[in-house]
C-alpha cells in the first residue's frame, strides 16, 4: 500500500509541477501580446459591468453609491445640497463625481458611474504605458490592474476610484507637464483629502513646486467661490471638524489593540454602530488618548516626515553631496507621508489601499527596483483587505478570531510598509547631509560607517572583497 501511494503523490505532485509550468508559459505569452494589456482592461471592466448589470437594470446601485445617489438627488430635486446647506464628511469638490451622474436619472446612476470610473482607468493605464508605447513587459501596468482587481469592491463603488487615477495620472505628468498635474492633484485633494500629502511631497521635493502651487491655488479658489455663491462658505471646513470627532474605526491600524481586547472580552471594550457615520467603531480601556491625540499624533509624524524629506531634498549648508534623485524623492515621500496617513489615522477603511496604490504604480513604472518591496506588500495587502472586506465583514463584526486575524496581518504589513518608507527616507536625508556611505543602521551607531563611499560602493567592495 505504501508504494502505491507513494508513487500515486509523486504523478500527482508532477500533474501540479505541469500545471503550473503551462500556466507561467502562457502567462509569459500573454503578458508579451502587444494587446493582451488592454485586454486584461476590458476584461476587467467588462466583469464589473456584468456583475452590476442584474442591479442596473433595476434601477438600484451597489457599495456605498446608494448614499451617494441620495445626495446627488437630494440636491437636484429638494435643492439640498451637502456643504452649501449643511456641514458634509467630504470636501467640496466631491459634489462634481457624486451628483454628476445622477444627470440622467437614479435609475441610470450606477451606470454613468462605471462609465466615468473605467474613463478615468483607462486614461491612467494609458499614461502608464506611456501613451500606450509599452504595453509589452510592464509590471507597473500590469500590478495596477491586479490592484484595482483585488479592490475591485472599493475601487469601483467608491470615491476613492476617481481621486486614485487622477493621482497616477498627475505623478506621471509631473515632469513634463507640471501645471497640469498641479491641477489634477488639487483637484483630488477637493474630492479626497489623502492626495494632499502627495502635494506635499511635490512641494517640498520638486524643482516645479511653484508651477503645482499656482495651480493649486487655481483650483482652491474656483472652488471657494462656487461654494461662496451657494452660500456654503462657512461650511468649505465641515469635512475636518467631521472627521475629527469620529472615534476608532474598526478596520484603522490603530485600532488594532481594542479589536483584540474586544474579541478577547475585555471588560469595557466592544464593537459598536456609528449610526451617524454609517460605520463600525470599537472601543475599550485607554482608548481616550487615541481618539482625542490621534490627529495630533498623525499630525506630528508628518510634519517631522516632511523635515527629513526636505533634508533629502536641499541638504545641509555646507554639506558635500551627490545630486538628489528628485523624481525618486517625490515618489517616496509621497509614499511615507500618505502610508502614515494610514497608520496613525484613527479612521480606517478598505478604500484606503487606493491612497497608497498610485504611488507605488508610478514607482513600479519609473523606479522598478527601489518599489518592488512596496509592491509586493501592497499586493498582499490589498488582496487581505477585500478578505476583510467585504469577505469577511460580517464575522469580524462578530468578532470571529479568524477574521480578526487577517485584519491584524493586513495591518501589520501596512505599519511594515511604513517602516520600510520611513528607514529609506532618513537613509535618503543622511545622503543630503553628506552622509553618503551611511545607512540608518549605522546612523544609529549599531556599525561602523563606511566613510567616503556611497552604500552601494560599499556593498560592491564586500562582494569583491569575499570573491578575492
Amino acid at each position: 500500500m505504501r508504494p502505491s501511494r507513494t508513487a500515486g503523490a509523486l504523478r500527482r505532485a508532477r500533474g501540479l509541477n505541469d500545471l503550473a509550468w503551462r500556466a507561467r508559459v502562457r502567462w509569459d505569452r500573454a503578458r508579451r501580446h502587444p494587446r493582451a494589456l488592454w485586454r486584461a482592461f476590458a476584461l476587467l471592466h467588462g466583469a464589473v459591468f456584468l456583475a452590476l448589470t442584474p442591479l442596473m437594470l433595476a434601477g438600484g446601485v451597489s457599495g456605498d453609491l446608494p448614499l451617494y445617489r441620495t445626495w446627488a438627488s437630494d440636491a437636484l430635486s429638494a435643492g439640498s445640497w451637502p456643504v452649501l446647506d449643511f456641514s458634509w464628511v467630504y470636501p467640496a469638490g466631491a459634489l462634481l463625481p457624486i451628483v454628476l451622474p445622477n444627470v440622467l436619472g437614479e435609475s441610470l446612476y450606477q451606470l454613468v458611474w462605471l462609465v466615468m470610473l473605467t474613463a478615468l482607468n483607462a486614461v491612467s493605464l494609458w499614461l502608464l504605458t506611456d501613451r500606450g508605447r509599452r504595453t509589452v513587459e510592464n509590471p507597473a501596468a500590469w500590478w495596477w490592474l491586479l490592484v484595482l482587481f483585488l479592490l475591485s469592491p472599493v475601487a469601483f463603488l467608491r470615491l476613492e476610484g476617481f481621486s486614485a487615477p487622477m493621482v497616477v495620472t498627475a505623478l506621471v505628468l509631473l515632469g513634463r507637464h507640471p501645471r497640469a498635474a498641479g491641477l489634477l492633484l488639487a483637484a483630488a485633494t477637493w474630492i479626497k483629502v489623502w492626495p494632499a500629502a502627495v502635494v506635499g511631497a511635490v512641494m517640498v521635493a520638486s524643482r516645479e513646486r511653484a508651477t503645482v502651487v499656482r495651480s493649486a491655488i487655481v483650483v482652491t479658489v474656483v472652488v471657494a467661490s462656487v461654494v461662496a455663491l451657494g452660500g456654503g462658505l462657512t461650511r468649505v471646513d465641515g469635512f475636518v471638524t467631521t472627521q475629527s470627532s469620529r472615534g476608532l474605526q474598526l478596520e484603522a491600524p490603530l485600532s488594532t489593540p481594542w479589536v483584540w481586547m474586544a474579541m478577547l472580552r475585555v471588560p469595557g471594550a466592544s464593537v459598536y454602530q456609528n449610526v451617524a457615520l454609517a460605520t463600525r467603531e470599537v472601543m475599550g480601556p485607554g482608548d481616550t488618548w487615541a481618539i482625542n491625540g490621534s490627529t495630533e499624533l498623525m499630525l506630528g509624524v508628518i510634519l517631522a516626515l516632511v523635515g527629513v524629506l526636505a533634508v533629502a531634498a536641499f541638504g545641509v549648508p555646507g554639506a558635500r553631496r551627490r545630486p538628489a534623485d528628485e523624481h525618486g524623492l517625490v515618489l517616496l515621500g509621497a509614499l511615507t507621508l500618505t502610508t502614515a496617513f494610514v497608520v496613525f489615522n484613527k479612521v480606517g477603511s478598505p478604500q484606503y489601499m487606493l491612497w497608497i496604490a498610485p504611488i507605488v504604480a508610478v514607482g513600479l513604472a519609473t523606479r522598478p527596483t527601489e518599489f518592488r518591496v512596496p509592491a509586493v506588500m501592497l499586493g498582499w495587502a490589498a488582496g487581505l483587505t477585500t478578505l476583510v472586506f467585504p469577505i469577511l465583514y460580517r464575522p469580524l463584526i462578530d468578532l470571529n478570531p479568524f477574521a480578526v486575524l487577517v485584519l491584524a496581518g493586513r495591518n501589520a504589513i501596512v505599519v511594515a510598509l511604513f517602516g520600510w518608507c520611513a528607514v529609506r527616507l532618513v537613509e535618503a536625508a543622511l545622503a543630503g547631509a553628506g552622509l553618503e556611505g551611511w545607512t540608518l543602521r549605522r546612523a544609529l551607531g549599531l556599525l561602523a560607517p563606511d566613510r567616503g563611499l556611497p552604500v552601494a560602493a560599499t556593498r560592491e567592495a564586500r562582494v569583491l572583497d569575499r570573491q578575492g
